[in-house]
């Protein structure tokens, strides 16, 4: 059997990281950073390295039951088709469900207006030894409200220092944070939302207004460059991950989990019994 970890040149972790990857309006949508391999090797790698995330995750999930505290968080950012619905379902898919806590977060409901807009992330951060999931985050309020107008720019302005100081605060509490924006190339955008009229289904997923989206790409662009500028943290790092090839973008995102879960440096928790005694007991009954 090939060696197919030879195929990551460099580490994701590494070569994605937002201080190290090319500005926004420099990537290239359709390359593969780090991994020197077809969609046939990706595919290969990823199962592997999918039974090494399951594993760790597992790990988690025990220690959250035996009362450690610690978490991760997987922020997931993206233009309508980046595939942030695709990477809940094929990467955290691999893992056992019990331990996830996914969260997602569209237009804000009225009763959610009433209060602060980090109150309903708050209400969805991941329980201890949970992977938390979050499908479009609080950086909906730094970069749709910015290329929309929906609220004065010294509003939004103030929310870097707000969110950089939120995710401080969870990572000093034990998070471990990953955010990953995904690009992807306007004419891959506009050929996944043909494949969702053109397929019944895939029709309830179309949205109209993706097309009226479409409009504002350039502002988007900058909307993410800004936050990838004014967020990027050691406490909280941002991942830019290219994501016309959806296997590699599954895969990339595999891999940083991992780093992440790995971070925790997780053994199986000790038992609070007597393995030997449970053993002579279960024997006896």
């Amino acid at each position: 059997m090939a060696d197919n970890s030879k195929l990551w040149t460099q580490s994701p972790v590494d070569v994605l990281r937002a201080s190290a990857s090319p500005r926004v309006e420099d990537i290239d949508f359709t390359a593969t950073p780090g991994f020197d391999g077809k969609k046939s090797h990706g595919n290969d790698v990823l199962e592997e390295r999918g039974a090494v995330l399951a594993a760790l995750q597992e790990k988690l999930y025990a220690h959250g039951r035996t009362g450690d505290s610690r978490s991760v968080l997987l922020v997931l950012q993206g233009m309508d088709t980046a595939g942030k619905g695709g990477m809940v379902k094929h990467v955290i898919g691999m893992v056992d469900p019990q331990g996830v806590d996914l969260a997602s977060f569209g237009v804000p409901t009225q009763l959610e207006k009433q209060h602060h807009y980090l109150w309903r992330i708050r209400k969805a951060l991941p329980r201890a030894g949970r992977i938390g999931v979050f499908d479009r985050s609080h950086y909906e309020d730094v970069l749709v409200v910015a290329v929309h107008d929906l609220v004065p720019r010294q509003v939004w302005e103030k929310r870097f220092d707000e969110i950089n100081a939120f995710e401080k605060e969870l990572a000093d509490e034990g998070t471990i944070i990953v955010k990953v924006a995904l690009f992807v190339s306007a004419d891959e955008q506009k050929k996944r939302l043909q494949e969702r009229l053109e397929r019944p289904d895939k029709h309830w997923k179309y949205n109209p207004g993706d097309v009226t989206e479409r409009g504002f790409l350039p502002q988007y662009r900058t909307a993410y460059q800004r936050v990838l500028d004014r967020t990027d943290t050691d406490h909280a790092p941002w991942y830019v991950v290219p994501a016309d090839r959806k296997w590699y973008s599954r895969l990339a995102v595999t891999e940083i989990l991992i780093d992440a879960l790995e971070q925790l440096d997780l053994d199986w928790p000790a038992p609070d019994f007597d393995v030997e005694h449970e053993k002579k007991r279960l024997a006896e009954s």
